[in-house]
């Protein structure tokens, strides 16, 4: 089995390698590989020995006699050493040095996964020790870059080494728990894709193969070792530090990401407090940027690339004067600019979730939030989001509210937000929220989304509910309602929903329910 996995990997390599390289020549122009002062693949010494796989590309103009700004690019989860030849080559020709490496664990490189674990902070800063002994880096100028997994390993670092100066941090995350167990609910799909790649092109270590067995498992005694095992990977716990450190940060992401939902990006953002840049774009995980791993353009490698000049060449191109929160909406073209995140959603509309509704669990009513990668990259190109006919969802199973018909076109962006009252018959359980755009003929359009689960509830008691859904921008078409759906059961995640149970949602008068739509300033 080990030998049949290390040939699948080593096959896979080459294939995946031959596509990057391929594609990142053919991405450049005669002029630009004429430029190019070439790639160097090199062995790097991580923390405690282990060995790193890497590639270099430097300036074509150097000659040992000056030093240019280093830019330092982990890879991605799964993904070989050469996943960013292409932009590597491109940063070179406007004067970088660039070093790119498989992190440990995955490929060539020695070690096991550790997830963005300690070792895994400290190779990046092996890395900046090495190219600063290696080439013709400068010492005041390091940056560092990388997409989803590599954006993690970016922010940690950044956190932990006070040389970095800068940071383009691509569809990663901020807080690892509350991306794939947001809302205490067990993102299933996602997780599933992570450790099955990372058991095809890797070596899992022990901790995580334990933490993956407790998470599938649903297994409550393992709960909070898994969220200290979280917390000690996510960027958000060590905000204060890099924050006192103060390099640029650039953060994107995209709206559908089906893996680190664009939230918990959002709340980090708010916390820094030196410069930075947030973007959000349609699409799924790492779906924007991925072109640009080709050589073709792309809007997110060019503003990262801004972002670089301006913090470690020091250009005056404008970037830092722009609003720094840039918005693409799922459903119009162009961006929107705001100063800061709180002023994305400036105004409020609720619904009201009026009366008394009873639904039973354990079936698919046909609400749901889509299929990982698929849903949100149709979203993106053909803007054609999750669907569901609201008339025909069967009421047993649904629980579903409806707003007016709008006069004027309604421009969500931000963060909905469902406040009720919740009735269950068994003392665990899980429910799912779905906001839908409904058309003339009752064809629901999906908006956002976010799953809700609770343990230790007193059956027959009621409880109150305050539950974020996935932040978006999305625009509504004059005409269409706006309405919320819940149900229990969606493939995206797993549900504790014991077999019999039913919940039951009310709005007391004291304590109404509605959910909280925020709204652009027309």
């Amino acid at each position: 089995m080990g030998l049949h996995r290390h040939a699948l990997r080593t096959t896979a390599v080459g294939a995946v390698s031959a596509a990057l390289i391929t594609g990142g020549t053919l991405g450049l122009t005669p002029t630009a590989q004429a430029a190019t002062g070439g790639v160097r693949f090199v062995d790097i010494t991580g923390d405690g020995g282990t060995v790193l796989k890497g590639n270099v590309v430097t300036p074509a103009d150097s000659d040992g006699t000056r030093t240019y700004p280093l830019i330092v690019l982990p890879t991605s989860w799964g993904l070989p050493q050469v996943e960013y030849l292409a932009q590597a080559q491109k940063l070179a020709d406007s004067g970088y040095v660039v070093v790119g490496y498989n992190v440990r664990g995955f490929w060539q490189s020695g070690g096991e996964i550790e997830v963005a674990g300690p070792p895994d902070v400290a190779d990046t800063s092996k890395v900046i020790d090495w190219a600063l002994a290696n080439t013709p880096a400068d010492a005041r100028r390091i940056g560092v870059a990388g997409v989803s997994y590599g954006a993690g390993i970016s922010l940690l670092a950044a956190e932990h080494d006070k040389r970095i100066k800068a940071v383009a941090a691509l569809s990663g995350w901020a807080d690892l728990i509350d991306s794939i167990y947001s809302g205490r609910t067990e993102h299933t799909q996602a997780t599933a894709l992570l450790g099955g790649v990372g058991a095809l092109t890797g070596r899992p270590s022990a901790e995580l193969r334990q933490t993956l067995e407790g998470f599938f498992s649903s297994d409550l005694s393992k709960e909070q070792e898994m969220i200290a095992w979280g917390r000690r990977r996510s960027p958000e716990t060590y905000v204060d530090q890099l924050d006192k450190n103060g390099p640029a940060v650039f953060m994107a992401n995209a709206w559908g990401d089906t893996i680190f939902p664009p939230n918990q990006y959002a709340r980090f953002y708010e916390e820094l407090t030196g410069p930075k840049r947030l973007e959000f774009r349609p699409g799924d995980h790492a779906t924007a940027e991925l072109a640009g791993l080709f050589g073709v353009p792309n809007d997110v490698w060019k503003d990262t690339g801004r972002w670089f000049d301006h913090y470690l060449r020091g250009e005056d191109n404008g970037i830092d004067r722009e609003q720094p929160v840039q918005l693409k909406s799922r459903s119009a073209d162009g961006y929107e600019g705001y100063p800061d995140w709180k002023s994305v959603g400036a105004t409020t509309r609720k619904i009201a979730l009026a009366g008394t509704t009873t639904i039973h669990t354990n079936i698919d009513s046909g609400a749901d939030g889509g299929i990982i990668f698929l849903s949100s990259v149709l979203d993106q190109l053909a803007r054609v989001p999750p669907m569901a006919a609201i008339p025909l969802l069967p009421r047993r199973w649904a629980a579903v509210w409806q707003s007016e018909r709008y006069a004027s076109a309604q421009q969500v962006r931000g963060t909905a937000r469902l406040h009720t009252t919740l009735t269950p018959t068994k003392e665990s359980g899980t429910l799912v929220a779905y906001l839908y755009d409904v058309g003339p003929l009752g064809l629901g359009k999906l908006v956002s989304n976010a799953p809700y689960t609770f343990h230790g509830q007193t059956p027959g008691k009621p409880f109150g509910v305050d539950l974020d859904l996935y932040s978006t921008a999305y625009d509504v078409p004059a005409g269409h309602r706006l309405a919320l759906v819940v149900d229990t059961v969606d493939p995206l995640y797993i549900e504790h929903n014991p077999s019999g149970a039913q919940l039951t949602f009310s709005s007391p008068a004291n304590d109404p329910s509605y959910v909280s739509i925020p709204l652009r300033e027309q």
